[in-house]
């Protein structure tokens, strides 16, 4: 099993997630920054990932962004996928962590957080499941109870968004949504 953990062990972790923390660059996108003449900032989103997002509201369990760089591209994707929140400019990203389980009622062991990078190593050792992109650094990978077959931008978080709703029993609900 990636990431070290019994898949008996991660299902029982999954069933318990109420909330789902992600980081934005190299996660919900693959990593790239394209600044056009102007300065303009482009970031590429996978649009599988955000269905997995979405899906995951729709079955009411929020997502929040945590990220450490500000960008205008951010928040209409955020938006477009209902994510609840979006942290920008934080560092550590552990500074948040204190509001976020106070405002959603929640414990560390009832969030997942999917990282990949140092910026994120913090928060990876406060969360119940922590989970590391396919190509997440070493130190992340080693963090993560999981990581992920899929890259980040490229489906890693419809991946875990279906982990979790499967194991909690709410994917049928979901495939009825879209007439399955």
């Amino acid at each position: 099993m990636p990431g070290g953990i019994a898949k008996k062990d991660l299902n029982a972790r999954l069933r318990k997630i109420k909330l789902l923390l992600l980081d934005v660059d190299g996660v919900l996108t693959d990593g790239r920054i394209v600044y056009d003449s102007r300065g303009g900032e482009l970031k590429f989103f996978d649009v599988h990932d955000g269905l997995g997002v979405y899906v995951l509201h729709k079955a009411g369990i929020p997502t929040i962004l945590i990220t450490a760089k500000s960008s205008k591209t951010i928040l209409p994707r955020a938006k477009d996928m209902r994510v609840a929140k979006v942290f920008a400019d934080v560092f550590p990203k552990t500074k948040v962590l204190g509001m976020i389980l106070k405002k959603y009622k929640v414990s560390t062991d009832e969030i997942c957080f999917v990282a990949d990078d140092l910026v994120d190593l913090s928060l990876m050792h406060k969360i119940g499941l922590p989970i590391a992109v396919g190509n997440a650094s070493g130190e992340i990978k080693k963090a993560a109870v999981y990581i992920t077959k899929r890259m980040g931008g490229r489906g890693a978080v419809r991946e875990i968004a279906e982990m979790i709703l499967k194991s909690q029993g709410k994917w049928g609900k979901i495939l009825k949504i879209y007439g399955v």
